[in-house]
Order: C-alpha cells, then structure tokens, then sequence
C-alpha cells in the first residue's frame, strides 16, 4: 500500500512514524501532521441498503426488517435519518409480509382468492421473494 495524502496541506511525504491502536500512524515530512488513516469498517452492500429502505417506506417496522434482513435496526435507523425518508402516514391500512420460494410463491398466486381485497408488492429478496400485501383496517 502506498502512503496516504496528509490530510491538512494534500502533501504526499509522508513516512510511518508507529502504531496507534493497531493502526499505522504517519507524519507529514512538510508540515510534521501526525494522522492515522481511517478505517475502513465493515461496509453493507447497497442492495441491502434499497431493500431495508423500501421495506421502510412500505410500512414494515425496523425490528421487522431487522429479522427479514439481518441488519441491525439501528444501521436502519441511520439511513433513513441519512437519505431523508419519510414513510407515509398509514391510518386506513396494514402491511403483512411473507417471505416465499419460488414455487410457493407460483402457487400462492394460482389461487385467485389471494389476489382479490388488498394492494400487494413482491420484491426479490435474496434467492426468495417478498410478499408484501395492505389490507384495509375493518372497522
């Protein structure tokens, strides 16, 4: 790996001048800046990133899609404070989700009567699908 940028003058001379908390620390030979480089962490795979928020603004809760998702609610949380989002006020109706096969998901929808009463969403979800139906609060 070549050396980093400094950070406070952009100069490229920089030497490696010890180890802080297993980290390499450097010194800028123009303006003796000592710095460490960041980490880099453990990165989500945008994907993830879409799907959590869709599920989101679908109506489904953040320990919810925490479940369906393994990702943690509160990585969630900070991408939706992160991208803005806002999910729509729903009052009238209810999301239900159910996460099916390929072949369960063909035979669930052969069946005319799932199809009729509600508003329904699938979305891939890995190598399975997300069924996601709103059904209208009876009052």
């Amino acid at each position: 790996m070549k050396n980093p940028a400094c950070p406070k003058c952009d100069s490229l001379q920089v030497v490696k001048s010890g180890i802080i908390n297993d980290r390499q620390r450097y010194r800028c030979k123009k303006c003796t800046y000592y710095f460490t480089v960041n980490k880099i962490g453990k990165g989500i795979d945008s994907y993830y990133v879409t799907k959590a928020l869709q599920l989101y603004i679908e109506g489904i809760s953040y320990r919810e899609i925490e479940r369906i998702l393994g990702i943690s609610h509160v990585s969630i949380m900070n991408w939706v404070k992160k991208y803005k989002i806002k999910a729509p006020e729903q009052t009238e109706y209810h999301p239900t989700y159910k996460i099916l096969n390929h072949a369960e998901l063909v035979e669930h929808l052969k069946n005319s009567s799932n199809l009729k009463g509600a508003g329904m969403m699938i979305t891939e979800l890995g190598d399975k699908y997300m069924m996601i139906k709103w059904t209208r609060f009876k009052d």
